[in-house]
């Protein structure tokens, strides 16, 4: 409540242009999208099987922004109250007072109305919904319900961020396939064992402010196996793309030698907290940087793949 009457008291004095510009800037969590565009293109390659029309890529990739920075700043706007409790979110733009809660809300409805007409009038209404729908469950499905009431928050809310695998392939579609849906499976059990990892690491801060993360509420040991349970999967599931036929040798020879080295990593953090490893000798944060990496390199496989086939 005191960081809220801060952000709509604060003297616009004390909020220069440029850093106010930089503030609205940040209510998009613009790290975070880039790795929702990186998931995105290389399907829209994947679904051309070969190189999309550049215009049609330009503005999935601008509305796909505004779509998940509109969802972002809601996000900040509902979890304002708890942001200013914890030290990772102590300088979000509503916590320091740079942007009032009033002007979040209108920014955030504004990219959200933005980004479906744009979606829909320069790309096709198919991808429009997918990217309403994914703003909506972000917005509503995980931050307002599922966040502050179950730690099995970050596995259904995660749909969210993998929905823009299924808007890549409509946009130069404007359909369906099983791709798109494997990718999106891939995402579903990439997002646990990506963001536990973090949790671990953080978990005081959840703690402080009764959001229960799994590693709030279980052991170490039990938060691994977890991580290794789904990081099996996802590497399976990664791996159907080749006998479906949608992707060749290439595609599978990354998916294999990335989903090991993954593996590995996960198995390594399981054994470190069977070992009850803590503090820094748990090594919790190698995996969750592995796992950006790991998105990263598979994705430009899919994009690959098609120019080698």
């Amino acid at each position: 409540m005191g960081e809220g009457a801060l952000g709509a008291s604060q003297s616009p004095v004390h909020r220069p242009f440029g850093a106010r510009v930089k503030a609205f800037v940040a209510l998009t969590k613009p790290r975070i999208i880039e790795l929702l565009l990186i998931t995105t293109v290389p399907v829209m390659f994947l679904a051309q099987q070969g190189v999309p029309d550049l215009r049609l890529v330009l503005l999935t990739c601008v509305g796909g922004y505004l779509s998940a920075g509109g969802a972002n700043a809601l996000n900040m706007y509902i979890d304002r109250d708890i942001d200013a409790l914890m030290d990772r979110t102590s300088q979000r733009p509503l916590v320091t007072g740079m942007v009032s809660p009033l002007e979040c809300l209108v920014f955030g409805i504004t990219l959200a109305v933005v980004s479906t007409l744009l979606f829909g009038l320069t790309v096709n209404w198919l991808s429009a919904w997918l990217s309403l729908g994914a703003l909506l469950f972000y917005v509503v499905v995980y931050t307002m319900i599922l966040k502050r009431r179950t730690s099995q928050n970050i596995v259904w809310g995660g749909i969210a961020g993998c929905l823009p695998v299924l808007i890549g392939w409509s946009s130069v579609t404007n359909s369906m396939s099983w791709a798109p849906v494997i990718l999106f499976l891939v995402m579903f059990f990439w997002t646990p064992p990506h963001y536990w990892p973090l949790s671990m690491k953080v978990k005081e801060d959840y703690a402080r402010v009764g959001v229960p993360m799994l590693p709030v509420i279980a052991s170490n040991k039990v938060v691994a196996r977890q991580i290794v349970i789904y990081s099996w999967v996802m590497v399976l599931v990664s791996l159907l793309l080749t006998p479906l036929g949608y992707t060749g040798w290439f595609y599978t020879a990354v998916a294999l030698a990335a989903g090991g080295f993954w593996l590995w990593e996960a198995h390594g953090l399981q054994n470190r907290a069977k070992a009850e490893a803590t503090g820094a000798k748990l090594k919790e944060m190698r995996l969750f940087h592995w796992s950006i990496t790991y998105v990263s390199i598979l994705f430009v496989a899919v994009a690959v793949d098609p120019f080698l086939r």
